[in-house]
């Protein structure tokens, strides 16, 4: 798949733009955005932006508008399809999803729909079950634009900062700078997935001190302390002295002359 876009990507700028579209597009569409791989496939095409083969403004625009139009499309299909969709097999297989994201969406529906846009298994499906329950478009829009402004670069972000560490001359000073960097970005990752994952628990009410190991006391330890390693080591890392050579690149990037 990577070969794939990258061998499309450098044709021209106007192909690198469409993938990115179709992508976010695909990315946002009612039950198809499931079955792609959402965070390996932005991830890649971070990369490209790290590396200077993909402008970040441009990708960034077009990555909005193919998940405006996947959100979009999704919500009429949810409001037209609803009788369908209800009998459809992979919703009646996966009904607790179906019920949960409908009673978040009762509850929050703001905040659910602009969250949820960076959760992957209810990304494609909050548009379609906001269809679904009929809630007013004026409720929907807002929240579906400000989600799909933020979600791109958030999902860029892990593949820019590969794509910088590849491109960073090797030297000896900088034989170990792109270890550390891929350490920190998993204990980062490691420490919010486990956040999250006490979040829920905590949620659902599980303390289940006694049936497993890793109780929810436990993890909300272990997301405590993989986070301040996480973030304590991107602090040490800033003193390097790669950063600049880094911090330089990344600057480009955002002030679009890179």
């Amino acid at each position: 798949m990577e070969s794939w876009l990258t061998s499309f990507i450098t044709q021209s700028v106007t192909y690198a733009l469409l993938v990115v579209g179709i992508i976010s597009f695909l990315e946002s569409l009612a039950l198809v955005g499931l079955l792609l791989p959402g965070i390996i496939l932005m991830t890649t095409l971070g990369t490209f932006i790290g590396d200077g083969r993909l402008l970040f403004y441009p990708a960034w625009i077009s990555g909005t508008i193919g998940c405006l139009l996947g959100d979009w499309i999704s919500y009429y299909i949810g409001l037209y399809f609803k009788n369908w969709l209800y009998n459809f097999n992979f919703l009646k297989k996966n009904q607790k999803l179906l019920d949960k994201t409908k009673s978040v969406l009762h509850k929050h529906s703001m905040i659910t729909i602009i969250i949820g846009r960076f959760i992957g298994p209810i990304r494609p499906l909050i548009p379609m079950v906001s269809g679904m329950l009929k809630l007013p478009l004026k409720k929907f829009i807002f929240p579906s634009i400000i989600g799909c402004i933020l979600w791109p670069p958030v999902y860029f972000f892990p593949g820019i900062v590969a794509g910088i560490a590849i491109k960073i001359p090797q030297n000896s000073q900088n034989s170990y700078f792109k270890w550390f960097l891929l350490i920190i970005s998993i204990l980062i990752w490691l420490g919010i997935w486990l956040t999250s994952k006490w979040w829920k628990m905590r949620k659902n009410h599980k303390n289940n001190n006694t049936d497993f190991f890793f109780n929810k006391k436990k993890i909300g330890w272990l997301a405590i302390l993989t986070m301040l390693s996480g973030f304590s080591s991107l602090i040490a890392i800033q003193f390097h002295p790669t950063m600049f050579i880094f911090r330089k690149i990344f600057s480009a990037i955002l002030l679009g002359i890179y």
